[in-house]
């Protein structure tokens, strides 16, 4: 069976998904005593933090039975768009489909969390503190989906500003 390149872009959504569950059930595995779990002295821990709201916890505070529907629908309605545009699209190039494909798992990473939980569990928490400023001090707390998310919109930001500047010189 042949299998169109587009659709093993997959396997990275599948693999992504798979560690981000993994480090969310140990984290919730671990008795609240672990944390915070200092890893790197003033960088690096990992902490246990819920987080019913969305990025930066937007909405946090409004944890109504009816936001968290509203949060599951509209994540499962992007959720469709993204795989759409992955398996949909014939002119996707290598770091679009893997921008699209990391968007993927970490959408599907954090609203399985929010239909098993009710909230997003985070986990890595990152100081600046050489910053001579407090403004992300500490940094908003992030779990492996949250991280996935971030790279695939900056490959996709990568590939609309640079791709067809590269393709347009070859």
């Amino acid at each position: 069976m042949i299998v169109p390149r587009r659709l093993r872009w997959l396997w990275l959504t599948l693999g992504v998904v798979f560690l981000d569950r993994a480090s969310k059930a140990w984290i919730e595995s671990r008795p609240l005593e672990y944390f915070p779990h200092v890893v790197i002295k003033n960088f690096f821990e990992v902490i246990h933090s819920s987080n019913p709201g969305i990025a930066f916890s937007f909405f946090a505070d409004g944890s109504s039975t009816a936001m968290r529907y509203i949060l599951i629908l509209g994540s499962v309605v992007i959720i469709g768009i993204i795989a759409w545009l992955l398996v949909g699209s014939r002119h996707l190039n290598s770091l679009s489909a893997a921008g699209l494909a990391l968007l993927l798992a970490g959408a599907t990473g954090n609203v399985t969390d929010r239909i098993v939980h009710g909230a997003v569990t985070d986990f890595l928490q990152v100081w600046l503190r050489f910053l001579p400023w407090h403004i992300f001090n500490p940094w908003p707390t992030f779990n492996v989906a949250d991280s996935a998310v971030t790279i695939g919109a900056i490959l996709i930001v990568v590939d609309v500003l640079f791709g067809q500047q590269a393709a347009s010189k070859s």
